[in-house]
């Protein structure tokens, strides 16, 4: 199966991986990066999370050929803490998130992509009941037109919105290009091909049905007080309302709190958990860009345990 992992080498090297350390994959997809761990660690161990039962089993396979020393837990990262308290775990030396959705999942029939025509699924976990079906076919003008604003960052949210509940009325939307054709249909063939909005609906229906930005909201906090003193937390985002989570959480975190700050002694509580490690986020390099498109809007941040 070809899977290609973004930003693989520099998320690698912020781990700053020690070969006896304990590492957690946050998003294990199809073993790009897991590998690339489990390498490196002789006497540690390597956790790794997928919601996603299909990549739980292929990279089981994949990684026992390089070693026996990890764990595949079928769960969201937002169960990390507790799912690693239960294995005796409550601090760890590394965390990696490499957020998105991966190659293979694009590839699978599971309605990710609009490029080809698919059952409306968008479930990375398949035991959950919302789908993407769901969503497009239930949620009220008002939702969708907020949801397309607030997670697809799209200009024309009401026009779709108010399309698709028209076309719905009539017959309800069951497939990929049902839905693209309606949104082409909304914004004209001109600011279609122009600005691409199905790229930002299918983005933000996508966000809704898996809970992406609450689940990462939730996380981060928690990751970081899982991270031993040097320890560090390495996350690759690729479009800019995760960017802005990570960004914002990363300096909350490595700053003193505002409430006081100025005191001549600053109780251990208030003071930062975390240094940020680039302060500008790291981009593919150009090489990178030449060999995968996919990886053009990806954005690396690192931050180190105080």
């Amino acid at each position: 199966m070809k899977h290609y992992s973004v930003l693989k080498n520099e998320a690698i090297l912020g781990l700053n991986i020690h070969e006896d350390g304990l590492y957690v994959d946050a998003t294990l997809g199809y073993a790009g990066d897991a590998k690339e761990i489990l390498q490196r660690i002789k006497r540690g161990h390597l956790f790794a999370f997928d919601r996603d039962k299909d990549a739980i089993l292929y990279s089981q396979e994949v990684l026992k050929k390089i070693s026996s020393s990890f764990t595949l837990i079928h769960e969201d990262f937002v169960h990390m803490k507790e799912e690693l308290k239960q294995r005796g775990i409550d601090k760890v030396d590394g965390i990696l998130f490499d957020l998105g959705v991966s190659s293979p999942q694009l590839d699978e029939d599971r309605g990710f992509s609009f490029m080809r025509d698919e059952v409306l699924d968008m479930r990375m976990d398949k035991r959950q009941a919302k789908t993407a079906k769901e969503v497009v076919n239930n949620y009220s003008y008002e939702e969708l037109r907020d949801l397309f604003y607030r997670y697809g960052e799209e200009k024309k949210s009401s026009l779709i919105a108010k399309k698709i509940v028209e076309e719905r009325n009539q017959k309800p939307f069951e497939t990929t290009f049902a839905l693209r054709d309606v949104i082409k249909a909304a914004v004209g063939s001109k600011y279609f091909y122009d600005t691409h909005p199905e790229r930002n609906i299918f983005q933000a229906i996508r966000i809704e049905v898996n809970d992406e930005l609450k689940d990462l909201e939730t996380v981060l906090p928690e990751a970081i007080s899982l991270l031993k003193p040097k320890g560090r937390l390495v996350v690759i985002t690729f479009h800019s309302l995760e960017d802005r989570i990570v960004k914002q959480i990363f300096k909350k975190e490595s700053e003193v709190d505002p409430l006081v700050k100025g005191l001549p002694t600053i109780p251990l509580e208030y003071q930062p958990r975390v240094k940020i490690i680039n302060k500008k986020p790291i981009l593919p390099s150009s090489k990178e860009l030449e060999e995968n498109s996919r990886s053009k809007s990806a954005k690396l941040r690192i931050i180190e345990r105080i």
